[in-house]
């Protein structure tokens, strides 16, 4: 009993709680639901530019500007969250009386929220201003889940074994996800990429949820055993469950937007079809210009 208050005791004075791998979690699987509708969305969209008028790149522009509004938000609020509502070192690096660092974890936390906020401030520079390089976007979204990974792989030494073991399930995502966006960098636009980014990305967001009830059960639950070979087993089992949640998602998803944009295009006649794609390929035409 003594020993599993000391373990638990340790955790908390390094990682935070479960509000801390909550918040994260959210963001992510936000970004991963969006995303499994968007991309879906586009695809279907540039094969049947006659239904929907988010083909159009002006459109495409916009919906990015905001995507990249919206992350820099969340990214600040979760550096503020870690800096100042959780505990935190309240912008304060280095601890003068204990002559020690101060909540190392909350800074790493707030770096890879700088890193996802950076991010949300590139796509907005490249979609409003047409003469850089629009694949930034991407180089800096890959920069910055790779920093994530980078940061979480000397975030858990020392620690106990089930902790370690779910972090590291958790870095399988985060740099499958980089590499994964690297790769739109040189093939934008590819489905097949931004599916399978979608997906890491709404794995990540449930892992960050399960890390929290693993190692900060709410509602006094009853506390794991974070030296069991057994949970680690079960764990590395429930990590395969979520990433076929999240494949599920991403199938309901494609499923339901594919099934909008055919009832759509049943409901346009044939003249109706004709002048609509008259009216985009001129679009087209101009933005290109």
């Amino acid at each position: 009993m003594v020993k599993a208050q000391k373990m638990q005791l340790c955790i908390s004075l390094h990682m935070g709680n479960f509000k801390g791998h909550a918040l994260p979690g959210s963001f992510f699987l936000l970004f991963g639901i969006w995303w499994s509708v968007k991309y879906p969305m586009r695809y279907l969209c540039k094969k049947n530019k006659n239904v929907c008028y988010v083909a159009s790149m002006s459109v495409h522009r916009r919906i990015d500007i905001i995507e990249g509004i919206v992350k820099a938000i969340f990214a600040l609020i979760g550096m503020l969250s870690e800096q100042f509502f959780t505990g935190g070192p309240g912008l304060k690096l280095y601890d003068n009386e204990e002559n020690d660092w101060n909540h190392l974890s909350n800074w790493q936390h707030s770096t890879m929220y700088f890193f996802y906020g950076i991010s949300g401030m590139v796509d907005i520079i490249v979609h409003t201003i047409p003469a850089i390089p629009i694949a930034l976007d991407r180089l800096m979204l890959a920069i910055a889940v790779f920093a994530e990974g980078f940061l979480f792989y000397y975030h858990v030494h020392g620690r106990e074994m089930l902790d370690i073991h779910v972090h590291t399930l958790l870095l399988v995502a985060v740099f499958g996800g980089s590499i994964s966006i690297f790769l739109e960098v040189f093939l934008r636009g590819n489905i097949v990429l931004e599916l399978l980014r979608t997906s890491l990305c709404i794995l990540q967001g449930s892992w960050f949820w399960q890390i929290g009830f693993i190692l900060y059960p709410p509602n006094g639950r009853t506390q794991w055993e974070l030296d069991s070979h057994d949970n680690m087993m079960f764990v590395t089992m429930c990590y395969c469950w979520h990433y076929m949640v999240a494949l599920l998602i991403m199938a309901i998803s494609y499923a339901i937007v594919s099934w909008v944009i055919h009832t759509k295009l049943k409901r346009i006649d044939p003249l109706e079809m004709g002048l609509l794609k008259s009216s985009d390929q001129a679009q087209e035409t101009e933005e290109e210009l």
